[in-house]
């Protein structure tokens, strides 16, 4: 029978707790997953919480319960406050088809508009790169290699800023 002193006791103890908790956190997060769907998908996750978005001419913030942008560059695009709270309403609620393109394919091209999405709980924000390919419209979801097929119409929804 092996003997551990009160040290070795106490240092098997803490790395068992250690090795239980990143089991249950990631059970968790297991658990928390749904199944990916083809089809029709959610732009964002279901119980998402929009901080902040950022498209490289303006960024728009969450300040209390409504909306404020700053504009990083000069733009045609003014919203008012209603305004930017539909835009994020949009992209909260937003489903879309996902496309048969590969991820491959996409990332040889050059994104025409690119939109950051912070969310809460988050440490990064998702970054979303849309592309005109073939008359087509894509949107590529950076953070879980997902791409989007959308219409002309689809896409100036949410990249107002832009023309189409």
């Amino acid at each position: 029978m092996m003997r551990l002193s009160r040290k070795a006791w106490n240092n098997v103890v803490i790395i068992s707790m250690l090795l239980m908790i990143f089991f249950f956190n990631g059970l968790h997060k297991k658990l928390n997953t749904q199944p990916v769907e083809e089809g029709v998908q959610a732009l964002l996750p279901e119980q998402s919480f929009i901080l902040a978005m950022a498209f490289p001419e303006l960024k728009i913030e969450r300040i209390g319960t409504s909306w404020r942008s700053q504009s990083l560059q000069e733009t045609t695009w003014q919203g008012d406050e209603q305004q930017l709270e539909q835009l994020v309403e949009l992209w909260q609620h937003q489903q879309l088809t996902i496309a048969s393109l590969p991820v491959s394919k996409i990332s040889q091209a050059s994104a025409d508009y690119v939109a950051s999405v912070w969310l809460a709980g988050e440490q990064l924000p998702a970054v979303y790169q849309l592309y005109n390919i073939d008359q087509q419209y894509y949107l590529l979801d950076k953070r879980l290699q997902r791409v989007f097929e959308l219409e002309q119409a689809d896409a100036a929804k949410l990249f107002p800023l832009y023309p189409f």
